[in-house]
């Protein structure tokens, strides 16, 4: 039966507890603010020391949110364990993950180190990998969950101009991690999404040095623009809240369009 709140009700993540990693800064900072705006409770996980986490946990109290800090490094599987031992002790139970820590660099396959190419893979993608692990096994505990992966369109295409084939590979790595827990953990009730987005306007890539590469971003998008980083935020709120009850193993591109040319 549709009743007059049906949409809020399907929207609403009121009383559930999320964990969010890469929530210090970017991308991963926006979706926690957004799960913690439709009601969740939000654990925040990074290893910046620059202030952002701190800053993401004040803005969440802000709004009238509870959110707690956890400091740690994706590459270390102990340093998640006990994050999320932190979040049961909390909050007793963990609904929604979204997997946001990444970094980006570029370099000609040729001249590429072997230290180069291992970093990002063991950030961007076995960082996801035992971010998962340690969410799923108190999510199944609880009776399951949503866990969200944020990978890219650098995934699925081979981006223009950019030489960087191990982002590249973590990411369309990501997405196929993604789509095979989601069906390893269809019978604990966990769902596995990831979110590719398209050139956003982080931090990162609106440095006054990076104009003239925001430039081509832009225009090499169907929609002329980058997205916004409060853009990615309507898509994660959508699959960790019941409003997505029947979404698992989905890539949801958030691009502008871009991999449609």
């Amino acid at each position: 039966m549709v009743t007059k709140d049906f949409a809020q009700q399907l929207f609403s993540l009121q009383g559930r507890t999320a964990f969010v990693t890469g929530a210090g800064s970017g991308i991963g900072q926006t979706i926690a603010y957004g799960l913690a705006s439709a009601g969740a409770n939000v654990a925040c996980f990074d290893l910046r020391e620059d202030g952002g986490l701190a800053e993401t946990v004040r803005h969440i109290h802000a709004i009238g949110g509870h959110a707690v800090a956890f400091t740690g490094d994706v590459r270390d599987p102990d340093a998640l364990r006990s994050a999320i031992a932190g979040v049961k002790s909390q909050y007793g139970r963990l609904d929604v993950a979204v997997n946001a820590a990444g970094i980006a660099n570029a370099n000609p396959a040729l001249e590429m180190e072997t230290e180069q190419w291992q970093r990002v893979i063991d950030i961007n993608l076995t960082g996801v990998w035992h971010a998962c692990k340690a969410e799923a096994e108190l999510m199944a505990a609880g009776g399951g969950g949503s866990i969200i992966n944020i990978a890219s369109m650098s995934g699925v295409i081979v981006n223009r101009g950019l030489e960087q084939a191990h982002y590249n590979c973590a990411k369309a790595g990501v997405i196929h991690l993604s789509k095979s827990l989601a069906m390893e953990w269809t019978t604990k009730n966990i769902r596995v999404n990831s979110i590719s987005p398209g050139y956003t306007a982080t931090p990162m890539n609106t440095r006054p040095e990076m104009v003239h590469q925001t430039q081509a971003f832009e225009s090499q998008t169907p929609m002329q623009r980058m997205a916004r980083v409060e853009e990615m935020a309507g898509p994660a709120i959508f699959l960790a809240s019941d409003a997505a009850s029947f979404c698992t193993g989905v890539d949801l591109l958030v691009d502008g369009g871009f991999v449609c040319w």
